[in-house]
């Protein structure tokens, strides 16, 4: 990976988006996924940025090396035989959003911040997905040397692909086509009705800031899936991701803001933050620490974490779009 897609990938993965234990390798006696297809006909081609990828028959063997594209394997009913390893301190193990679709064993781990060729292909897999892996060209050839391997397609820059589409992809991937479709819809209803219950979200301008990250805070814009969730509830995001320096905090002033990494402490000791009026009208929403549940909910912006965000954080945005400075946003930590 060139050093340009790798700040990409580690500004993307601030906050432990992916989950991963410690890399092992694979072994002969990894389960093959569970689950049938109930929708998908063989052989299946998608035309990914680097190409077509076919995928000759139903999947049995699956590895993903995006950082969140276990997820969206999982809620096709697929357990993955190895994922990509989580690069920060969340554990993502304990996700409560896919407690009920992990296995009891630890899923085995093919590398962090670079990927470990010699661990997928000692995994076997019959498909590789990495949707939102940051891979270039020539990593995706070497993959594609073990496994057909799917990437993101060339209609949105790396790592902003729109989960709707990632779970379209990954359907027919694994064929299973009908059961991503449904999916999509289920978790559209829920961001509808999030909408219909607030139509003051829709046209509101928002700020999502990653703190930690570059001169101290990092304003993220389209071209990061973390904004997506906003953007689904009907806020406006920049169009691109720039650092901010501490001179252009003003940058994060906007109808509601949005903090990764900060809690209530973080937010008091950082005066210059402190005194933006969007904070100090009660404007704010604090997703709280990296290691924490929400914050990694948004990073992995899946059909699982989704509605957990729904659930957590639409309160909190509400109380911050109210117009009223009186009124107390909920604590999300």
């Amino acid at each position: 990976m060139h050093r340009s897609s790798r700040l990409t990938a580690r500004l993307a993965v601030v906050g432990a988006l992916v989950a991963g234990l410690t890399a092992c390798g694979g072994s002969d006696d990894t389960a093959p996924a569970a689950g049938s297809s109930s929708s998908g006909a063989f052989p299946v081609s998608i035309d990914t940025k680097f190409g077509t990828t076919e995928i000759p028959a139903e999947p049995e063997r699956v590895v993903t090396v995006g950082f969140n594209d276990q997820d969206f394997v999982l809620a096709l009913g697929v357990t993955p035989v190895g994922e990509r390893e989580n690069l920060g301190d969340y554990d993502a193990t304990a996700r409560p959003w896919a407690q009920d679709l992990l296995p009891a064993e630890e899923i085995p781990t093919v590398g962090a911040e670079e990927i470990d060729l010699e661990a997928v292909a000692a995994l076997q897999p019959d498909l590789i997905v990495g949707v939102y892996s940051f891979i270039d060209r020539a990593t995706y050839y070497q993959l594609a040397k073990i496994a057909p391997t799917l990437a993101q397609t060339g209609e949105h820059p790396d790592g902003a692909t729109p989960w709707q589409e990632q779970t379209l992809l990954t359907g027919q991937a694994l064929g299973r086509e009908d059961e991503a479709q449904a999916l999509v819809d289920d978790v559209e209803g829920r961001f509808a009705q999030a909408v219909a219950d607030n139509p003051g979200f829709t046209g509101s301008s928002m700020a999502v800031d990653l703190t930690g990250v570059g001169s101290g805070h990092y304003l993220l814009g389209a071209d990061d899936l973390r904004t997506q969730f906003f953007a689904d509830l009907g806020f406006t995001v920049p169009d691109a991701s720039t650092d901010v320096s501490p001179e252009r905090l003003d940058l994060l002033e906007a109808d509601v803001l949005a903090v990764n990494g900060y809690d209530h402490a973080d937010a008091d000791a950082d005066a210059l933050f402190s005194a933006l009026d969007v904070v100090t009208q009660r404007r704010t929403v604090l997703l709280g620490g990296y290691a924490g549940d929400v914050s990694a909910a948004l990073g992995f912006g899946s059909p699982l974490s989704l509605p957990f965000l729904l659930d957590r954080v639409v309160p909190a945005l509400a109380a911050a779009a109210d117009g009223d400075p009186a009124t107390p946003v909920p604590a999300l930590t």
